[in-house]
């Protein structure tokens, strides 16, 4: 009995930890693919190591704002962003227009920009949660 509990507790364990590594390896790739996605569509503005230029274009790096609501993040890469908003105790008052990306392209940009330059996500952003997302605003 002692040992098919031992055994038990192993395998879940096991399981566990290629579960995890399987989920490492999804986010590393989405992350990869997100990387281009922002060379191409978001440096421009929030510059390479995401620091933003003060006043005009918010940071990413270290963004309170960007850490608080993913929702809100994957409404604004698919309708864009008018008016003020505060980050990091800055406010900024822009614009920034729709992305024009698809759910995949989105869920990807988001998780490299929200793991990287000192932003730790506590999950990875899916397709599936964008396309939810989508619907709800039509």
């Amino acid at each position: 009995m002692k040992k098919s509990i031992q055994l038990f507790a192993l395998l879940g364990v096991m399981f566990i930890s290629f579960s995890m590594k399987d989920q490492d390896q999804a986010l590393k790739k989405s992350m990869e693919d997100g990387k281009g996605i922002y060379s191409g569509v978001c440096l421009a503005c929030h510059l390479n190591e995401g620091q933003g230029i003060p006043s005009v274009f918010p940071p990413l790096a270290k963004s309170d704002f960007l850490m608080e609501d993913v929702d809100r993040n994957i409404k604004n890469l698919i309708q864009g962003l008018n008016g003020e908003i505060e980050v990091n105790g800055t406010k900024y008052n822009g614009a920034m227009p729709a992305s024009g990306l698809d759910d995949k392209d989105i869920a990807d940009v988001l998780n490299y920009v929200m793991n990287s330059w000192g932003n730790k996500a506590e999950g990875m952003v899916t397709e599936t949660q964008v396309k939810k997302v989508r619907a709800s605003l039509k």
